[in-house]
């Protein structure tokens, strides 16, 4: 199979490649470039990430869990900026055509795809090491974009979902600690389709003061809102939601998942004090729970609390590609 017959048949979805409700891919696949067209008084949003085997994903993921994932990372920060998910781009890598893995990737790429009303607009394919590669695009109404830079002293410190679990997972892969059967297939799904908290991001538009998503870990992505805020932040680990899976572990363990795990792809956000009952109706609305869990200080850098109030030590990196 050559490579554009590739693309015809598991990329080439026809009827689907055109435009979508409320504009924005007005020419999709089948041309040097797609043709976008932002809708009148928003703004495009544009993130890329890029999944390599054995960095990001284990070779015992499934195809189709593998396609899920590689465009909820990326939906995951277009929720962080509150934007709506309009438009994708793939390049894939591939050692060889394996057709029993093509089709459970785009199954799980387009499972995904159509639930959030996302197009895929392009991309290229290639030989060589299995990298995936995309590129998302997302529109908000000009100038209502969440950004890292806006989190002010006084304002609380959110986080959706529960945090942990994948970290969990990664942890039994590498043989450092077990789980019953049932206990490690629930982490092992937070790890492998991470849900993109796309509704939640445009509830949290014209409330959150800034946002993230936890991608590398809680301690490193809340330190990359505080950075560019310029401000401080207290967080209290036993408000940090988490599973009943990981709350049967041993704290160390705890602690460590909470902290540095990475691969939650939940928001960690700022809300004034004000805005409390907005926030949760927020949650409510985009049917995602949110736990407030701090508070954004003057006095920079971050401090995590146990449940006296003393410091915790440590845990407070995140994944580094270039250290880990």
């Amino acid at each position: 199979m050559g490579e554009f017959d590739l693309i015809d048949r598991f990329f080439g979805r026809a009827g689907r490649a055109g435009r979508t409700e409320g504009g924005a891919v007005t020419l999709g696949i089948g041309d040097d470039c797609a043709v976008l067209t932002p809708s009148a008084g928003h703004q495009w949003l544009v993130t890329a990430d890029m999944l390599v085997e054995g960095r990001h994903f284990l070779s015992t993921v499934s195809p189709r869990r593998l396609g899920h994932k590689a465009l909820a990372v990326n939906l995951s920060d277009l929720a962080a900026c509150g934007a709506t998910p309009k438009a994708f781009f793939l390049s894939l890598a591939l050692p060889r055509v394996d057709e029993t893995f093509l089709a459970g990737f785009a199954q799980g790429l387009f499972e995904l795809a159509d639930a959030h009303n996302i197009v895929l607009a392009g991309g290229d394919t290639t030989a060589g090491p299995l990298n995936i590669n995309i590129t998302a695009m997302g529109e908000v109404p000009s100038g209502q974009a969440l950004l890292r830079s806006g989190a002010k002293p006084g304002d609380d410190v959110w986080v959706s979902g529960t945090l942990g679990d994948a970290r969990l997972a990664l942890e039994v892969f590498r043989g450092t600690l077990s789980l019953s059967g049932a206990q490690f297939d629930e982490a092992r799904l937070r790890m492998e389709m991470p849900e993109p908290r796309v509704a939640l991001g445009r509830a949290l538009r014209g409330i959150a003061t800034s946002a993230v998503d936890v991608s590398d870990g809680l301690a490193g992505d809340i330190g990359h809102v505080l950075k560019r805020s310029n401000v401080g932040a207290t967080l209290r680990l036993a408000d940090l939601p988490r599973s009943s899976v990981l709350s049967a572990m041993p704290e160390d363990t705890q602690q460590l998942c909470l902290l540095s795990g990475g691969d939650d792809y939940e928001l960690v956000f700022t809300a004034p004090e004000a805005a409390r009952e907005r926030v949760l109706e927020a949650g409510h609305a985009s049917g995602t729970p949110v736990y407030r869990v701090g508070r954004i200080e003057e006095q920079p850098g971050l401090r995590v609390v146990d449940g006296a109030g003393r410091p915790l030590q440590g845990l407070l990196q995140s994944f580094d590609h270039f250290k880990s």
